[in-house]
């Protein structure tokens, strides 16, 4: 049995002798298996985005009750993003101003059932612009639904271009690299 050995460059590229797999393939491998670390990043990064979305509903569903049954006056609310501020100060973004928009974000979608489930699906600054720009439930649906299908041919895109990098096809002549990242004409990177 044949032993391959290993060496690498000076540019720390792994060179391979004495394998079955030509370095054509082994590039092809590990493209294959850095898709898999970026799509389970980017399931990993929706999650987190998913948690965050319910936890700025139940904040704001728990302020609006408090409001609501005059628990609570408004100043309140000052009261405690000033409190989280000064005795939890590694949880950031608690202003007073924040709290309050997490309070109209759950009032302006709690009787929504057709909207509501949407509003997890998309980032929490995509869903501030369309909350303050949307004064309608059929424009705020409107702009969810697209921001969800705009994400989603991103990424799309991101990943066609990134394999056409790879594969040195023509469709890379079409991609636009920004810093790190590769993304299709008319994306923004993500």
């Amino acid at each position: 049995m044949k032993k391959s050995k290993k060496s690498s460059t000076a540019k720390g590229e792994l060179i391979v002798s004495g394998s079955a797999a030509s370095p054509p393939a082994l590039h092809v491998s590990f493209a294959e298996v850095v898709d898999l670390i970026r799509k389970a990043r980017q399931r990993a990064f929706q999650a987190v985005n998913t948690e965050l979305i319910d936890l700025y509903w139940r904040v704001g569903e728990y302020i609006s009750r408090k409001l609501e049954t005059a628990a609570w006056g408004e100043g309140v609310v000052e009261q405690l993003a000033e409190y989280i501020a000064r005795q939890h100060a590694d949880l950031k973004g608690y202003t007073r101003r924040n709290l309050f928009r997490m309070r109209q974000f759950y009032e302006t979608y709690r009787d929504d059932e057709k909207v509501s489930p949407l509003v997890r699906q998309v980032p929490w600054t995509h869903n501030l612009i369309i909350l303050s720009r949307s004064k309608r439930p059929e424009e705020r649906e409107f702009y969810l639904r697209l921001a969800i299908q705009q994400l989603g041919e991103a990424r799309a895109g991101t990943a066609a271009c990134r394999r056409a990098f790879r594969a040195r096809r023509p469709l890379a002549a079409n991609c636009v690299t920004t810093g790190d990242t590769i993304a299709s004409p008319g994306t923004d990177g993500v």
